[in-house]
C-alpha cells in the first residue's frame, strides 16, 4: 500500500486497527488485480483467473494466496455485495480492451466502477451502510478517478490510453495525437481546466450531500477527498503540465491535510484546497 497508493497509505494511518487491517486487504486486492491486467502480457487471460478467483472468494474456497484469503475473511464478516468487486473487474476489463470515452457520464461509468466500488466498499467496511451514504461515497470516488486521469493524461497516452471524454477534446480543439505525442497545443490548457471545474463541483456535490451524522466513520474518506482537491489544485498551479511529468503531493503535505481533516473535518471552501 506504501508503495501503490501513497495517498491511501496516508489515510489509513489514521484508522483504527478495527477498520485499518481490513482496508488493507481489500486495498491489497484491488491493487493486485490492476496490476496483474495492466502488466500481464496476456490480460484477457489474467481478467478470466480474476474472475475466478472471486467467485471462490464468494463461495468460501479461496485459493491459497494471502489477498484472496484475506478479502474472502473481509467480505464475509462486512457482507460486501459480490456486485461490487465483480464491477471493479469489468472496470479493468475497459482498460485491457482499450476502451475509449465519448462522453463525461461515458467516463462517470468507468470511474464508477474503477473507484466509486472502492468507495462504497470502504464504506462498508466502516459501518456505514446507508444507501444514501454509499451513494456519497461512490460519488467522491468518481470524483478521485477524475482527478487521477488529470494527473496521468501523459502517463496514459504514454501506454496508448485516452481517458479524457472526445467530445470535450474536439470543443477544445484537442486531438488525440496531441496527447500520444505529448504536444500541448493551444486549447490543452483550457480543456484541462474545464475538465477540473467538473471533477471540483463533484467534490462539492458528494461532500456536501453527505450526511451529518457518522462523521467519525466518515473522516478517511473525507481525508482522502481533500488530499485529492489539493492535488487538483496543484495541478491547476502548474498550468496542467501533465504531459511530461507526474505532478504529487509531497508527503509532508498530505499528512498536514489528512491531520487538519481528521481534526476539523473538510474545509467549508472547497475550492481553496
Amino acid at each position: 500500500m506504501r508503495g501503490g497508493s501513497k495517498t491511501f497509505f496516508a489515510a489509513s494511518l489514521l484508522l483504527p486497527d478495527r477498520v485499518r487491517t481490513p482496508a488493507i486487504a481489500l486495498y491489497a486486492f484491488c491493487r493486485l488485480a490492476d496490476d496483474a491486467v495492466d502488466l500481464d502480457g496476456d490480460p484477457a487471460a489474467r481478467l478470466a483467473d480474476l474472475q475466478r478467483r472471486l467467485r471462490q472468494i464468494y463461495a468460501g474456497q479461496p485459493l491459497p494466496l494471502d489477498a484472496d484469503q484475506a478479502l474472502t475473511e473481509v467480505v464475509a464478516h462486512f457482507d460486501i455485495p459480490h456486485d461490487l468487486p465483480a464491477a471493479l473487474l469489468e472496470g479493468f476489463e475497459w482498460d485491457a480492451e482499450g476502451r475509449q470515452y465519448e462522453t463525461l457520464e461515458d467516463v462517470h461509468a468507468y470511474g464508477a466502477r474503477v473507484a466509486g466500488t472502492v468507495g462504497a466498499m470502504m464504506s462498508l467496511i466502516m459501518g456505514a451502510r446507508n444507501a444514501h451514504a454509499l451513494a456519497r461515497a461512490c460519488e467522491l470516488g468518481v470524483a478521485m478517478q477524475l482527478t487521477n486521469i488529470a494527473r496521468d493524461v501523459g502517463e496514459d497516452a504514454r501506454r496508448g490510453r485516452i481517458y479524457l471524454p472526445i467530445d470535450d477534446m474536439q470543443r477544445f480543439n484537442v486531438k488525440a495525437a496531441d496527447l500520444l505525442n505529448a504536444r500541448y497545443v493551444d486549447g490543452f490548457a483550457a480543456l484541462m481546466q474545464f475538465e477540473a471545474n467538473r471533477a471540483r463541483a463533484l467534490y462539492r456535490d458528494a461532500l456536501a450531500a453527505l450526511p451529518a451524522a457518522d462523521r467519525r466513520a466518515q473522516r478517511p474518506g473525507l481525508i482522502m477527498g481533500a488530499i485529492y482537491l489539493s492535488l487538483l489544485a496543484e495541478l491547476e498551479r502548474s498550468g496542467f503540465q501533465v504531459l511530461h511529468q507526474r505532478i504529487a503531493l509531497t508527503p509532508l503535505r498530505k499528512f498536514w491535510i489528512a491531520w487538519r481533516t481528521w481534526v476539523f473535518g473538510p474545509p467549508s471552501r472547497l475550492a481553496t484546497l
